[in-house]
């Protein structure tokens, strides 16, 4: 307690608790890869949630702060440092495709770049003028992908799917949250399990696509996340190998699917050297995520279900 009060006493402003957590974050070695990728912005979004301001509130910086803002500003930090935990469990609040969204240790931390797929509508891919009219997200997490999908075509109905109990209660929550329950609904469903003879016209999935090698080399703060929602097999791709055989079943005609498997692309493109996915280019960064024509899953049905064995 003595080390933090003379750490009190010479520390005052907002902008003086933003400058010394980041400084203490970049001693401490921290890996940032949680919707943040630096120890200044983990900082100032810290302080923001200790104040219970908004991260766009810019005139606070020169303001002073009391004695319990500061001890309640460090012990935050004493756990993003001590615990290595991701900022986002601890104020409980990550943003996906412009959108807050609750989020615990129950569901994975939203970070896909399908976000920017999403908040483009998938132009050039969807026609702007043909909206998709019902949408599925398999492995669905926190709900974020379900939720923005709805949030950025409002006349679609979205299935929102997970085999984690714990993860539809967290989507659930969100769903409530955005105001959505008679647009999204939340589905327990092993892949496609829960959603026998149902049809759509997009499927989107960030499904576990983690490989062996990488699970086990993954920095602390991956371990607080549950681990069915990273590791997939030993070469990551164990259910993506049931979505490439089984999508076809629950198109429509003229429908796409949408895939996320990071840095198991390698693996992908090994398995089925012969397909050809649609790789994504993404402006704000990130790699991985492929597209497929109802009618390529078809023509190349044979060769995913040879995958599956």
């Amino acid at each position: 307690m003595s080390k933090l009060i003379a750490i009190t006493n010479e520390l005052h402003t907002v902008a003086d608790y933003c400058r010394y957590g980041a400084t203490i974050f970049n001693q401490a070695e921290l890996f940032y890869g949680h919707g943040s990728d630096n120890g200044v912005n983990d900082a100032y979004i810290l302080v923001m949630y200790a104040l219970s301001l908004p991260n766009d509130v810019d005139n606070v910086m020169s303001c002073r702060l009391i004695e319990s803002e500061k001890l309640t500003i460090l012990s935050l930090f004493n756990r993003r440092i001590e615990e290595q935990i991701p900022v986002a469990y601890i104020t409980n609040v990550s943003y996906f495709a412009q959108l807050p969204f609750y989020v615990d240790e129950r569901v994975l931390i939203p970070r896909s770049p399908i976000g920017e797929l999403i908040e483009n509508q998938f132009f050039p891919y969807i026609d702007e003028n043909n909206p998709p009219k019902r949408i599925l997200d398999l492995c669905t997490g926190s709900g974020c992908i379900a939720i923005a999908c709805a949030s950025y075509f409002e006349h679609s109905e979205v299935d929102a799917v997970d085999l984690s109990v714990d993860a539809l209660n967290v989507a659930q929550l969100n769903i409530e949250n955005h105001g959505l329950c008679e647009q999204v609904i939340p589905i327990q469903s092993d892949v496609f399990s829960g959603v026998e003879g149902q049809y759509y016209d997009l499927i989107v999935s960030n499904p576990p696509y983690v490989d062996q090698q990488d699970i086990d080399s993954l920095p602390q703060e991956y371990h607080h996340e549950p681990e069915m929602g990273l590791g997939c097999g030993k070469d990551g791709l164990d259910i993506v190998r049931v979505i490439l055989a089984e999508s076809a079943k629950h198109l429509n005609d003229g429908g796409l699917l949408f895939c996320e498997v990071g840095n198991s692309a390698v693996h992908v493109e090994a398995l089925y050297k012969d397909i050809p996915f649609t790789w994504m280019n993404f402006e704000r960064g990130g790699h991985g995520v492929f597209m497929l024509t109802k009618a390529q899953l078809v023509e190349f049905e044979p060769v995913f279900i040879a995958a599956l064995n």
